[in-house]
């Protein structure tokens, strides 16, 4: 019995999961230098602290920017100057981001504006930035719009390789927004729907659905309700509504659908939506089409998604009817045993 009651502990140790975690250490650091642009004279709207310019063709100017440094230590500042894009939250981004430029993009701001590499800004002391201004050559509708990243520039690099990778590290910067204006003529907004493909926002399954906004404007308080349905369906698997969105000019985003748990699964299928913005709405209708491979591939990275134990369960309970029929030939094989010695004892004691 003492084997048995092995086997069956064995059994019972090789199906517990044990779920190991590994903290991390998280470290946080605070700015220590302030920004104030110094406004021009071009300046759109003089209320606002970022630059909102109207530019003419070829114009050169040179923009300012003072920093201050209030601690006791020499800090250098590394300015990165970048175009505006879209998030996939519907939310403009004036820093560097990993989105690629639209296709209907005329203009880098990288292009049209130049600064120093670094600049060092003494203790307890001041420095202005000097940002180069180009305009384009030619005069142009509607908006350019950019920014400039300040970030503080790390001290020295990492020396422990391993160590830095266990870490998280916040860095925090100012971003001060550059807008640029030519032709005053009114411009009609125009979106459209482009691409639509299976992906994973927060390791978390999402069907994108590409947004373009192929003018040179804002579009604001942007709205969008999507469905998706099997091709042929009328039943909604999934959906999405957000409202107060917001696209920089000649831009996209992927607008997630989310999965909420649920596998992807291949096949083909059909996106309805809705988009509204300044008094005017957009509707699109396209089918698309998810591989197979694709969705085994997202779903098994897809941190909601329970895995299926089933088989695991199986397993489990072929072992548990093995384990149990050998207990029983075990008692059956003994309990002939004590018979046979039992018939033995009687017929010797009856020739006695």
């Amino acid at each position: 019995m003492k084997s048995i009651l092995k086997i069956v502990c064995m059994i019972v140790f090789l199906f517990t999961i044990i779920d190991v975690s590994q903290m991390k250490q998280v470290k946080a650091s605070e700015l220590n230098f302030s920004v104030t642009t110094v406004i021009p004279r071009n300046q759109i709207d003089q209320s606002k602290s970022y630059f909102d310019l109207k530019v003419k063709p070829s114009q050169k100017q040179t923009l300012q920017i003072l920093l201050r440094n209030d601690t006791n230590r020499q800090i250098v500042i590394e300015p990165q100057v970048h175009t505006a894009t879209t998030n996939v939250n519907g939310v403009v981004e004036y820093g560097k981001t990993e989105e690629k430029k639209d296709s209907t993009l005329k203009y880098k701001m990288e292009n049209l504006i130049k600064t120093n590499k670094d600049v060092t800004i003494p203790a307890k002391g001041k420095k202005i930035l000097s940002l180069h201004l180009t305009a384009p050559e030619k005069r142009f509708d509607g908006w350019l719009a950019g920014g400039i990243t300040l970030q503080e520039k790390e001290k020295e690099p990492k020396e422990n390789k391993k160590e830095a990778s266990l870490s998280i590290e916040n860095k925090y910067s100012y971003v001060v927004a550059i807008l640029l204006s030519g032709n005053s003529t009114k411009i009609i907004p125009k979106l459209q729907l482009n691409k639509i493909e299976p992906s994973q926002l927060n390791a978390r399954n999402v069907i994108q659905a590409e947004i373009q906004n192929v003018k040179p404007m804002y579009v604001n308080k942007m709205s969008v309700k999507a469905k998706i349905m099997e091709k042929g369906s009328r039943e909604v698997l999934y959906q999405a509504d957000k409202k107060d969105m917001q696209m920089a000019p000649n831009s996209h985003f992927r607008f997630p659908v989310p999965l909420n748990g649920q596998k992807l699964q291949a096949g083909t299928y059909t996106l309805d939506m809705t988009a509204q913005s300044m008094n005017k709405t957009w509707h699109w209708t396209k089918d698309f089409t998810i591989d197979a491979e694709i969705a085994k591939e997202l779903n098994q990275k897809d941190v909601t998604i329970e895995t299926d134990y089933t088989w695991m369960y199986v397993v489990l309970g072929i072992g548990l009817i093995m384990i149990a029929l050998g207990i029983l030939l075990l008692f059956i094989r003994k309990k002939r045993k004590r018979n046979i010695h039992s018939d033995e004892e009687n017929q010797s004691s009856f020739h006695a």
